[in-house]
């Protein structure tokens, strides 16, 4: 209660409009893309605290040091190390199995820093536990934000990721110019 009267607030008072289709009706991954700013964060919490979505999120480690750390984890995040970050899919899978119920909050495009390739974590968490993907965006354009149609994956990865590069394709985050294309290494290439 106290955190969708807190997002209420936030939505009132930011300059950024929440337009969104609603949540999904069970657990999902949610993108959140693209990931340019760490602003992105505060509206991702926005977003689902307004929605009542209960979710957790991967981050990495380095957030988690020190003070910050009971801070991230009561926010629902769960630490990433990037020396092994193999294990994390491996850790969210079994947790789903193991019937937790959760949304995943994942930032594709991983690290807030130019590169070419999205990270495809959330794509073997997705098919891997039976969870759909909702996409979450954060366009500077309109300076919305939200989420946008939640898909079921098919195991066609081309097939797959032309949907999600369809729905982000005119999206724009805080720094435009750090923006990776949603395109998966595991993808064929055009002949």
């Amino acid at each position: 209660m106290l955190r969708r009267l807190a997002a209420r607030i936030f939505w009132f008072f930011s300059r950024w409009t929440l337009a969104t289709q609603p949540g999904p009706d069970r657990p999902a991954v949610l993108l959140g893309a693209p990931h340019t700013s760490n602003w992105d964060f505060v509206l991702m919490i926005g977003i689902v605290w307004r929605l009542g979505i209960d979710v957790r999120w991967l981050g990495k480690a380095s957030l988690f040091a020190g003070w910050r750390g009971p801070l991230m984890r009561a926010l629902g995040g769960i630490a990433v190390d990037r020396a092994n970050p193999a294990g994390v899919v491996e850790d969210m899978i079994r947790r789903v199995h193991a019937g937790e119920m959760f949304g995943l909050v994942v930032t594709p495009d991983g690290t807030r820093g130019a590169h070419e390739y999205w990270k495809s974590g959330f794509y073997r968490i997705a098919r891997e536990a039976g969870m759909p993907v909702t996409l979450g965006y954060v366009d500077r354009t309109t300076m919305t934000s939200g989420l946008g149609p939640t898909i079921e994956l098919t195991g066609d990865v081309a097939h797959d990721m032309d949907r999600i590069r369809s729905f982000y394709a005119d999206k724009a985050g805080f720094h435009p110019e750090k923006r990776v294309e949603p395109r998966l290494v595991q993808e064929p290439t055009n002949p």
